[in-house]
C-alpha cells in the first residue's frame, strides 16, 4: 500500500510575538467559501492528494466488503421501511408522512379532516430528487401556508447549507416563479397568506438579514425587516404558540436578543423586548395575553418570567429556578403547560394546571433511564390530550395518548424493529467517574446482559463536549450490530455539552476546554478499573467538535484505544480559529476565545489544537471522514491532519481519510440507504480493529 504525500511549502506567521508554523498552511485557500459552491475551485494537488487516501480506503475495506454488505443488511433489517407517523390534526386537514421501502427520502401527505376528498401527498422526497436532479438532497423546511393553498420548501443540493426556497401553489401543483437563493433555509408564513419571511445569507455563510416576500413580486422588491449588525450574530423568525406575534432571534453561542412585532402589523415595526446583555440568553413566547420568557440571567440553569404583552417591562418570577436542575421551555394547552426538567443528565416531563399552579410530573415508565418527550395533537389547544414520548438505551420508542385529567394514557404507536429485539436481553446503567478536578462524569450504557464483566470486553465510547449540546441516553437499533458482537455502547456526558446545565457547559468551554478532555479520559480510565474492558480496549466515537475530542485525547492518552472513528473532526482548531472569514469563526470565539486579540488565548487554544499538538508517538487505527462541501467544518482541517499524522507517528497501525467529493455536507450523504451504508462503513472499521469479524 503506497501512503500519498503531500507537499510541505515552509510557513511561519507571527501571532502575540510567537511564531506558528504550517507546513501544510497552503492547503487553506483563499477562496474557500468559493470551493464550498464549485468543486472546480478546490487546488488540484489537493484533489489528487484526497483521491489517492480514498483509494487507499477503499483498499482497506477490500477484506470485509462482505461484513459491510451484512451489516448494511442487519441495520436495515432493524427499520421498519414501510412506516406511518401519526396524524396531527390542523384546522381543515390532517398532516402525517410516511416512508416506504423502495424511497429514501419519505412522503408528506395530508387529508381534509371531512374526509371529502382523497389523501394528498403534498411533498414526495424521491420525486422532488429526481425532478432536480441532484445526487445530493437536503431538505430544509417544507411549511405550508395558513390559508392551505401554498407550499413554500428549501432545498440544499449540495450539502454546503446554502438554501433555495421554492413556491408552489397547492391547487395546480405548480411552482411560482418566485426563487429565492442563498438563504438558511428557515421559512415563516404571514397569517394573511400572502407573504413569508427568510432569512438571507451574507458573502460570509451568516443568516443575518430577514426579509419578507410578497407572493408573485420580484425577489429584489423582497423587503428587509431587521438586520443584525453584529457579526458574531446570526437571526431567525418565528410565530410565537398564540400566533399572536412574530418573534425575532439574534444571538451568538452565549448571548440571545429578541425582537417582536405583532402579526398582523401592516407596517412591520420590531421591538426590542430586552437589550442584549453578555452571557445572558432568553427567549420569549406570549400566550394568552402573557409573554413567557425562558431566560438563564440570575439563574445559571435557567428560569421562566412573564409580563403582560403590554407591560414587558414588569417581568415576574413564573417558575423558579433550582439548584443543579436545568428548566426547559413551555408548551400550552387552554387548560395546561407542559415542560421539561433535567438533572444529572436524566430529563423528566412535568405538566402545570394554569389555573391552580399545580404541577405533577408524567411518568410512563419504571425504567430509571430513559428519555421522555411530548408532542400536540392537534392545533386545538382545547383539549386535555397530548401525546407523551419514551425511550431508553434498550427500549425503542413508545408513544402514548396521555389524557391530563384521567391519567389515562393509551399505547398508540411503538417503533418497531422488523428483525426483532428483546429488551431484556441488555443491561442499562448509569455509572460516574471522577475527573481530575472532582467533578463526578456521568457514563451512560448499554451491554448484552451476558457480556461479562472480566476486564476482556471491548467498549465505544462516544462523546461529544461542546455547544452546551446534550447527548440522551436514547434507543438507536443500529448501535445493537456493535452490542450484539459483544461490544458495550457508552456515552460519556462529559464537560462542555449541557447534560448537567449551563454551569456543566461554561465548565468546558474557553479557558476550561482541557476539563473536556480530561473528562472524557476519566471515564475511560473508570470503565477500566470497573472492568467493563481494558487498556488499549475502547474505540473513540465522535464527529465535528466531538472529533476535537477525540483528536485532543488521542494526543493525551492514545494507548486507551484500539482505534478512532473521527467524523468531520474540527482538528485544526487553531487555523479555523484564527480565520475570521470563516462562515461559523467570528461567532465560535464565544466558546472557544479569540486568539486574534488575546495572547492568552492563542497560547491556550495552541495546548490542545490537534493538529499542532501531533507529536512522535503511537497513534491508534483511526477512520477521519471529512466532505468536500462542508461549511461547517472544511475539508481541509482533516486533510492536513491526516498528512501531519502520518509525518509523525511511529506506529503500523493504519489511519485513514475518507472525503467525499460530491453529494455530501456535514452530515454525510442524503438519503437512507446512503446513511445506512456509511454507517455500515463505520462499524466494519472498528469490527475489523476489534479483530470481530463475524
Amino acid at each position: 500500500m503506497s501512503i500519498p504525500k503531500l507537499k510541505k511549502i515552509k510557513s511561519e506567521k507571527k501571532y502575540h510575538d510567537m511564531t506558528l508554523s504550517d507546513e501544510y498552511a497552503w492547503v487553506d485557500q483563499p477562496n474557500i467559501l468559493e470551493v464550498l459552491k464549485d468543486a472546480n475551485k478546490l487546488d488540484p494537488e489537493v484533489k489528487n492528494y484526497i483521491s489517492a487516501n480514498n483509494k487507499i480506503t477503499d483498499d482497506f475495506f477490500q477484506d470485509v466488503k462482505d461484513l459491510q454488505k451484512n451489516l448494511f443488511e442487519e441495520i436495515k433489517s432493524k427499520i421498519k421501511l414501510d412506516d406511518t407517523s401519526l396524524k396531527f390534526k390542523d384546522k381543515k386537514y390532517y398532516y402525517w408522512a410516511k416512508t416506504e421501502a423502495k424511497g429514501n427520502y419519505g412522503k408528506r401527505i395530508r387529508q381534509l379532516i371531512d374526509a371529502s376528498k382523497a389523501e394528498e401527498i403534498y411533498f414526495d422526497g424521491d420525486l422532488e430528487k429526481k425532478n432536480y436532479g441532484s445526487e445530493y438532497f437536503g431538505v430544509g423546511s417544507v411549511s405550508i401556508s395558513h390559508c392551505d393553498n401554498f407550499m413554500a420548501y428549501s432545498l440544499d443540493l449540495k450539502g454546503s447549507e446554502y438554501y433555495t426556497i421554492y413556491l408552489r401553489d397547492l391547487r395546480t401543483g405548480k411552482n411560482e416563479k418566485d426563487i429565492i437563493e442563498n438563504t438558511s433555509g428557515g421559512i415563516t408564513w404571514s397569517l394573511n397568506s400572502k407573504s413569508f419571511f427568510y432569512s438571507k445569507l451574507d458573502k460570509f455563510h451568516r443568516p443575518r438579514q430577514i426579509f419578507k416576500h410578497t407572493i408573485g413580486s420580484s425577489i429584489k422588491d423582497d423587503k428587509l425587516i431587521f438586520e443584525e449588525k453584529d457579526e458574531t450574530f446570526t437571526c431567525g423568525i418565528s410565530l410565537s404558540s398564540d400566533e399572536k406575534f412574530f418573534i425575532i432571534s439574534t444571538s451568538d453561542h452565549i448571548t440571545t436578543e429578541d425582537y417582536f412585532f405583532p402579526s398582523d402589523a401592516k407596517d412591520i415595526q420590531p421591538v426590542l423586548f430586552k437589550p442584549r446583555k453578555k452571557d445572558v440568553r432568553y427567549s420569549i413566547d406570549s400566550w394568552k395575553g402573557y409573554f413567557y420568557v425562558h431566560t438563564n440571567e440570575d439563574a445559571r440553569d435557567y428560569k421562566i418570567l412573564r409580563c403582560k404583552t403590554e407591560s414587558i417591562n414588569n417581568l415576574e418570577v413564573f417558575i423558579s429556578s433550582k439548584k443543579e436542575t436545568v428548566i426547559g421551555s413551555l408548551d400550552f394547552l387552554d387548560d395546561y403547560m407542559i415542560r421539561g426538567e433535567k438533572s444529572d443528565a436524566i430529563p423528566k416531563l412535568l405538566i402545570r394546571k394554569i389555573s391552580t399552579n399545580e404541577e405533577e410530573e408524567v411518568k410512563i415508565s419504571n425504567e430509571a433511564i430513559g428519555v421522555p418527550g411530548v408532542s400536540l395533537m392537534q392545533k386545538d389547544t382545547n383539549t386535555s390530550k397530548i401525546r407523551v414520548h419514551w425511550e431508553s438505551m434498550a427500549t425503542p420508542g413508545k408513544v402514548y395518548e396521555y389524557d391530563i385529567v384521567t391519567k389515562e394514557k393509551k399505547l398508540v404507536k411503538e417503533t418497531e424493529i422488523p428483525s426483532g429485539h428483546d429488551p431484556d436481553k441488555y443491561v442499562v446503567e448509569r455509572i460516574k467517574a471522577k475527573s481530575h478536578d472532582g467533578r463526578m462524569i456521568p457514563i451512560s450504557l448499554v451491554r448484552l446482559r451476558d457480556t461479562k464483566q472480566d476486564g476482556k470486553s471491548k467498549i465505544l465510547l462516544y462523546a461529544y463536549g461542546a455547544y452546551k449540546h446534550s447527548i440522551s441516553p436514547s434507543f438507536s437499533a443500529s448501535r445493537f450490530c456493535l452490542v450484539d458482537r459483544g461490544i458495550t455502547f457508552a456515552i460519556a456526558h462529559i464537560r462542555g455539552g449541557g447534560d448537567l446545565g449551563d454551569a456543566w457547559h461554561e465548565e468546558g468551554k474557553k479557558k476550561s476546554k482541557r476539563n473536556t478532555f480530561l473528562d472524557y479520559i476519566a471515564c475511560a480510565n473508570h470503565l477500566i478499573e470497573q472492568r467493563y474492558t481494558h487498556k488499549g480496549g475502547l474505540c473513540f466515537y465522535g464527529g465535528s467538535a466531538g472529533g476535537l475530542t477525540g483528536g485532543a485525547v488521542a494526543n493525551m492518552a492514545p494507548d486507551l484505544f484500539f482505534s478512532m472513528l473521527l467524523l468531520v473532526p474540527f482538528v485544526d482548531t487553531m487555523t479555523t480559529m484564527l480565520n475570521d472569514k470563516l462562515p461559523l469563526t467570528p461567532a465560535e470565539w464565544e466558546l472557544w476565545g479569540n486568539p486574534i486579540k488575546s495572547k492568552d488565548y492563542f497560547e491556550y487554544i495552541l495546548s490542545y489544537a490537534p493538529y499542532n499538538n501531533l507529536k512522535k508517538k503511537d497513534y491508534p487505527s483511526m477512520l477521519i471522514t471529512t466532505s468536500l462541501f462542508d461549511n461547517r467544518v472544511l475539508y481541509s482541517e482533516p486533510v492536513k491532519y491526516i498528512a501531519k499524522i502520518r509525518d509523525v507517528k511511529t506506529d503500523n497501525n493504519i489511519q485513514l481519510l475518507k472525503c467525499k467529493m460530491e453529494a455530501a455536507g456535514h452530515g454525510g450523504m442524503s438519503g437512507r440507504d446512503n446513511a445506512i451504508t456509511e454507517l455500515a462503513e463505520e462499524y466494519s472499521f472498528i469490527l475489523k480493529s476489534a479483530k470481530i469479524l463475524k
